[in-house]
């Protein structure tokens, strides 16, 4: 399978043009919850390169979107999804555009691979024990959700596999759910009252998700109540044995990017999106 059999299109591509403002791009992210926006030229559609959170939060006061795009690595339309597979383990970009003679064509997700997967467009006769990692980053349910975020963070994984009272599964905190009942500082919008002073001992600098990764706010408030609050409580599992066909379906399916993977009723991994990509390759 070649990577224009797995590309979201360039004319279904939200995207932005310089020159432009740092606005334009912003509103974009806000509006589609995307981790970056690709930027073309506005007279030729030559591609420029992305923009991403990361970018515009560390860069408060640049204005002007042609000081804000970066260079990324690309592949071109007729490569193989192997070739943006490599891109993706080497770089950790989650979005990979897809470039011909110059001109943006596309993007490729690892959404968009994994699904290869699951359309059986690809050879993948791998099974979960074979893709998994037997490292699973674990939070318990009581854990207030300020000091499971620094949990996440500090663990480098978007995600933690909940454990109650008793050392079971309990449910999955995502990046997604920590997100989700944060209040931002940024632009137009507002925490609210509350506020972080200097002192507090849960501010931070700030989070922001980009696919799997944490990215500086100018503010970020999140609330202190425990995990199994804010948790997705109905955990999806998969066997040792599951193929990676089947399991990509559940993924997407399911709208998930890991899963614990037990045998009988005892935990021996997790198998992430990432690692379903392996069977491209």
């Amino acid at each position: 399978m070649n990577v224009a059999n797995a590309m979201t299109p360039r004319d279904s591509l939200v995207t932005a043009v310089v020159p432009g403002t740092r606005e334009d791009v912003l509103d974009r992210l806000q509006d589609n919850e995307f981790s970056s926006v690709p930027v073309v030229n506005d007279d030729s559609g030559e591609f420029r390169g992305l923009v991403s959170r990361e970018r515009l939060m560390a860069e408060p006061d640049e204005n002007q979107l042609a000081l804000l795009v970066e260079e990324v690595e690309s592949v071109a339309s007729d490569a193989p999804v192997g070739t943006a597979v490599a891109v993706v383990n080497s770089t950790g970009q989650r979005r990979v555009p897809v470039v011909d003679d110059g001109d943006l064509a596309g993007i490729v997700t690892v959404t968009d691979l994994v699904r290869g997967v699951a359309n059986d467009d690809v050879a993948a006769d791998a099974t979960a024990a074979e893709l998994m990692t037997e490292r699973v980053n674990t939070t318990f349910q009581g854990t207030p959700l300020t000091v499971a975020e620094r949990e996440l963070a500090y663990a480098g994984e978007a995600y933690g596999l909940v454990l109650d009272d008793s050392a079971r599964p309990a449910g999955m905190l995502t990046e997604v759910d920590v997100l989700d009942a944060a209040r931002i500082v940024e632009g137009e919008e507002s925490t609210g009252d509350a506020i972080a002073d200097e002192d507090d001992d849960w501010k931070w600098e700030g989070i922001k998700a980009v696919g799997a990764r944490y990215l500086p706010t100018r503010n970020v408030e999140l609330p202190a109540e425990p995990v199994a609050e804010f948790m997705t409580d109905s955990l999806v599992t998969v066997g040792r044995s599951k193929p990676a066909t089947e399991i990509a379906r559940l993924f997407v399916t399911e709208d998930i990017e890991q899963a614990p993977v037990v045998s009988g009723d005892e935990v021996v991994g997790v198998v992430r999106d990432t690692d379903l990509l392996d069977a491209l390759v």
